[in-house]
């Protein structure tokens, strides 16, 4: 047995902070996509337009959330990767309360940037812990697991968003004053991941482990920037398509999961409520088979002794994304619409794993979550920064109706999936010399 995979915490330790942190990413993507199912209510009270509810789903949140990540990366690979998830988690807990303090859009715009700031530094930390908490192997299901909390919590954030809506009061609290139901929501979701970031605090940080884990005598910021430029430069193409095929991949899911909602409110008259339980539901079952069904299917190339398997689930799962994403939104029955996106949901999940792990495979164990950090800088600023407002953008301006999303989500989709598959496939061939070079 390798030396290194004896100093590795036992299975059932690893499942179980595992098992924490993916509850912690459900709560993140709960806070920050409760907002899609309240679309409605926040336009009448703040008196906004599309594009500007577009700004603060996407952009108030990505601008900071997408920078931040590079830095918050370099925290994860100096220091304490458990105590930086703990103080990320507390500050978009509260940023996600205060939210529903808000009686403005410049207000709100701000709120949503600390919900950004406080989620930077979830994902850079965890991919570089999960890789010493889990042999290389089992790397791409433990991520998948992990990302499996993305469609979980964006699917629960529709279910609770479409309960609250319509349970939650509207309160008129002294100094504050009258908070509408939306508002209460709002502060309804933030507060479970205070709690979380208790629990998070009872976990130790575990031993770094593989190539490039011996601590540097150097830790300031430039320094792990220059490593991870230079240790990028070497194998341009392996990370470049990754990071270019999988941002277009990003683009799709993201831009779509953020419209379909007012879709299915404004072209089938649908209730939030009935979102919820029914796209909402959609989400997440079908999120969950699709990531976890993804990693399976990873793992298996990799059995087949295929080296470039985390970029080959990829290019299966867009290829497969494209005809559901293109055709659902067009049709006018609601059974044909959920089949529709059912499939899109499914293959639109279906390589997250992959794509994170071939990152910690690829990259020395010290610059994993700096590297992770350029890598969700790109695909979360195509994903949550600029896919909802292009598709805001060609409802408004293109077509100048609300209920011609339905045209705007099909073009999307239609342009980013071909780019997607073409820069994956272009990225299998350097992806594999990376791998055999280690």
């Amino acid at each position: 047995m390798n030396i290194q995979d004896e100093s590795r915490p036992k299975d059932s330790h690893s499942w179980y902070v595992l098992s924490i942190l993916v509850l912690v990413y459900i709560f993140s993507y709960i806070d920050r996509t409760i907002l899609v199912l309240l679309v409605d209510p926040i336009k009448l009270t703040l008196g906004i337009s599309d594009t500007e509810l577009s700004l603060l789903h996407g952009f108030a949140f990505a601008s900071f959330y997408t920078f931040l990540g590079i830095p918050m990366g370099w925290l994860a690979d100096r220091g304490n990767r458990l105590k930086l998830i703990e103080v990320s988690t507390y500050v978009w807990s509260i940023a996600t309360i205060l939210t529903g303090f808000c009686n403005s859009f410049l207000q709100m715009f701000v709120a949503r940037i600390g919900l950004g700031v406080g989620e930077s530094a979830l994902s850079p930390a965890v991919y570089s812990l999960l890789s010493d908490y889990f042999k290389p192997e089992k790397l791409s299901r433990a991520l998948s697991f992990y990302n499996a909390g993305l469609f979980i919590g964006s699917g629960l954030a529709l279910v609770i968003g479409g309960v609250l809506i319509d349970l939650a009061p509207e309160l008129d609290l002294p100094v504050i004053g009258n908070l509408e139901a939306w508002q209460v929501t709002f502060i309804i979701v933030g507060l479970p991941g205070v709690l979380l970031a208790l629990w998070v605090r009872s976990i130790s940080e575990p031993r770094r482990l593989g190539f490039g884990s011996e601590k540097t005598h150097k830790t300031h910021l430039f320094h792990y920037l220059s490593r991870a430029i230079s240790h990028i430069r070497q194998k341009p193409q392996a990370y470049l398509y990754h990071f270019f095929g999988y941002s277009l991949y990003a683009f799709i899911w993201a831009g779509t999961a953020a419209w379909i909602p007012s879709h299915l409110i404004r072209n089938f008259d649908w209730t939030a409520s009935q979102v919820g339980s029914s796209y909402g539901v959609l989400v997440v079952v079908f999120g969950l088979l699709g990531v976890t069904s993804g990693g399976w299917l990873c793992s298996k190339l990799r059995d087949c002794g295929f080296k470039d398997a985390e970029i080959r689930t990829g290019l299966i799962g867009v290829l497969l994304t494209m005809p559901f994403g293109v055709l659902a939104p067009l049709t006018s029955n609601t059974f044909l619409a959920l089949i529709g996106f059912a499939g899109l949901t499914f293959f639109a999940s279906f390589p997250w794993g992959a794509a994170t792990a071939a990152l910690q495979i690829i990259t020395p164990n010290r610059l994993r979550a700096i590297i992770s950090g350029f890598f969700l800088f790109l695909i979360n600023m195509a994903g949550i920064g600029i896919a909802p407002t292009i598709i805001a953008l060609i409802t408004d301006i293109g077509f100048g109706d609300d209920t011609a999303v339905r045209y705007s989500l099909s073009i999307v989709v239609g342009i980013a999936a071909p780019m997607s598959a073409v820069l994956l496939w272009r990225g299998l061939k350097p992806f594999t010399d990376a791998v055999e070079e280690l």
